[in-house]
């Protein structure tokens, strides 16, 4: 049974640390979604661009549920989109374009994910807005990145594309192993998303300090080989990435689930093998060395499963943390939901839908003392804010809003 979540929720959104930063955002699916996301849950105003038609890619993705506005939504629009308003408009078209460009003079951070290039055909790239805009920010997250010539700049990319180049599919990869496409879920997103607020949070600084705006440029493979750093890192120093480390880093079986083990210094494996029942396994040759213990770690786990027998696994662990040996439950989704540190925490947030579904996506990780968390809002239906911040953003009146809508430039 899912439970509910009750959320701390700050009084007045202005008190928030990132109040008064205005992001506008022509961006679709996770990646830049998710970094706008996390910084609008800091109090940053967060206005979405869409087609007016199509919406976000992330809205037609499975599975999904019935959204606020009673049109099916998918699942990665739903985790992704908190505290944000929506307006549609088409910037294939010139007036498209010319709303966009008009808009973001009023906004400090203007980002994007589109393919490289394609902002500047419209007119609309960081060189076009400077122009108006001196001190504007400018963001453009792309598979390969923008400013520098690469042979894979053109090529599209979603996470699995970046986590794939990045080597870490092969690391600690047996040679027979089938490949495992996205182990991780959506790293390549959510993580080249992390880069992202470095990178708008450093700007926008660096604006405060020295007037200066800044344009930001965050590759998905960039961000990926910064994730899987211990793969050219061990490679540049002779140790073929593929092969396992000379550590008991496994998993372990008992009757009641698996649990993941870490050993990686003498002190350790001596405190594990006392308290597994085994402390003459500390002097023992074949245990001698870090290597000993990888060559008969199915002598270590059939010890282990004797020694954990039918107890529950969190049980386990903490017997094995009272120890000082680092080890953890491997949780299926249903754990993870009714966990008591992610309740206690509030790492699960509920995402308000029209569907038969509590819906939950992860939180902010973030915590700051003393900072209550934004008035939590669901994810927009597509356009709902077109009307009303074109009239008062741009003084549009209700002819040329109409005119507009009409012919499929906003919706």
């Amino acid at each position: 049974m899912v439970k509910e979540v009750e959320v701390s929720q700050a009084k007045d959104d202005s008190e928030l640390p990132l109040s008064g930063v205005r992001i506008l955002a022509a961006e679709q699916m996770q990646s830049l979604p998710y970094a706008t996301q996390l910084l609008a849950s800091f109090g940053a105003e967060v206005v979405k661009v869409e087609h007016p038609s199509r919406g976000d890619l992330g809205r037609s993705g499975l599975p999904s549920t019935t959204g606020i506005d009673g049109k099916p939504v998918g699942a990665t629009f739903l985790r992704n989109n908190l505290y944000k308003k929506s307006i549609g408009l088409d910037l294939k078209s010139t007036d498209g374009q010319d709303i966009f460009r008009k808009l973001a003079r009023n906004f400090n951070v203007v980002a994007e994910n589109y393919k490289p290039g394609t902002m500047e055909k419209f007119n609309l790239g960081y060189t076009d807005l400077q122009k108006a805009c001196p001190e504007i920010i400018y963001l453009s997250l792309s598979g390969f990145g923008n400013s520098v010539e690469t042979p894979y700049k053109s090529w599209p990319a979603f996470a699995p594309v970046a986590e794939a180049m990045s080597g870490i599919y092969n690391f600690n990869r047996d040679a027979g192993e089938p490949l495992k496409v996205s182990p991780v879920g959506a790293l390549g997103d959510t993580g080249t998303g992390l880069f992202a607020v470095i990178g708008i949070l450093t700007a926008l600084h660096r604006l405060e300090r020295f007037g200066e705006g800044s344009y930001i440029d965050i590759s998905m493979f960039d961000s990926m080989i910064a994730f899987a750093d211990i793969v050219p890192n061990y490679y540049s120093m002779g140790k073929d990435p593929r092969t396992p480390s000379l550590l008991i880093n496994h998993g372990f079986k008992t009757d009641k689930g698996e649990i993941i083990i870490q050993i990686g210094r003498e002190h350790q494996f001596e405190a594990f093998v006392k308290r597994i029942g085994k402390p003459e396994w500390a002097q023992a040759d074949r245990f001698s060395t870090r290597a000993g213990w990888v060559k008969n770690i199915q002598e270590i786990i059939d010890q282990f499963s004797i020694w954990a027998g039918d107890r529950e696994i969190i049980s386990v662990c903490e017997d094995l943390a009272a120890a000082g040996v680092a080890a953890a439950p491997v949780f299926e989704a249903s754990d993870v939901v009714n966990d008591p540190h992610v309740e206690a925490r509030e790492m699960l947030l509920p995402v308000e839908t029209n569907g038969e579904h509590n819906v939950l996506t992860a939180g902010n990780p973030v915590r700051i003392d003393g900072l209550d968390k934004r008035q939590l809002t669901p994810p927009p239906s597509l356009g709902a804010d077109t009307k009303s911040l074109l009239m008062s953003e741009l003084k549009l009146s209700e002819t040329e809003y109409q005119d507009l809508l009409k012919r499929g430039v906003v919706g």
